[in-house]
């Protein structure tokens, strides 16, 4: 039986809904639905769709490819201090991700821990380039791949790779054929929000990679820019983030996400 929720909650959590709807209702409203064509088809548009459908692309294979061991380390080995390491994992999801731009530059950089030695040894400069952007974007972006991946891997029952293992399966063989297949879910499931956490990335990418159009200069980057000087394009940008995470939200629910 179902009770009618009562007045005190549900007050404030139709104050809550509206306060998170109401915002994204008015850009809709103020969209220039005429000029819709138009606006898809300038060049600022096209040029920030193109780069960040690639480098969310590209920063969600680096993930993938560093996340998932990452992953299964912690979550099937006992290495000394594995807590403290999956803190240290998951700090890019709460750093504020200007702070993460800074530590990117810092280490990356041209005078940086590291960058100093790619840029002397092998001419690689990062910062401020497209590369840049994807390295900022996977820096923020593979926590949510690594939690995702780590629970998956933790639910999933460990006796089917105990019995392969018995059968004489290596531990790559085990791995590939028998763990990868069980958390697959779960692994998509973390690629999906990685990519749509790769999209939306701003805070890092500025500060490491700047805003240049054509090469750095992101969806959420060049929305920033058009609020001077072409407002609608900036409106345009935004729907199109916005229909791209209804979507990835929408498909996530449906597919990956039990109620």
């Amino acid at each position: 039986m179902t009770r009618r929720p009562p007045l005190v909650l549900l007050l404030p959590a139709a104050v809550g809904v509206a306060f998170l709807l109401v915002p994204l209702l008015g850009m809709l409203l103020r969209t220039p639905w005429d000029r819709l064509g138009e606006l898809l088809a300038a060049p600022l548009v096209g040029q920030a769709l193109r780069l960040s459908l690639l480098c969310a692309s590209l920063a969600t294979l680096v993930c993938l490819l560093l996340g998932v061991p990452l992953a299964w380390l912690l979550a099937r080995t006992r290495v000394p201090g594995r807590g403290v390491l999956r803190a240290l994992v998951t700090v890019p999801m709460v750093l504020p991700p200007v702070v993460g731009g800074v530590a990117l530059l810092y280490v990356l950089g041209r005078r940086g821990l590291v960058g100093q030695y790619l840029d002397a040894w092998f001419g690689v400069s990062l910062p401020f380039t497209t590369a840049g952007v994807v390295v900022a974007e996977a820096f923020v972006a593979m926590p949510f791949l690594v939690v995702s991946v780590e629970g998956a891997l933790r639910g999933a029952d460990p006796r089917y790779e105990e019995a392969a293992a018995t059968l004489g399966a290596s531990r790559w063989t085990v791995f590939r054929r028998v763990t990868l297949p069980s958390v697959l879910p779960g692994v998509v499931a973390g690629a999906v929000l990685c990519w749509a956490r790769a999209l939306g990335e701003f805070g890092a990418t500025i500060t490491f990679a700047g805003n240049f159009p054509g090469r750095t200069a992101t969806m959420p980057l060049s929305v920033y820019l058009a609020l001077e000087t072409d407002p609608d394009a900036a409106i345009v940008l935004s729907v199109l983030l916005l229909v791209v995470s209804v979507a990835l939200l929408a498909a996530l629910r449906e597919r990956w996400i039990t109620a």
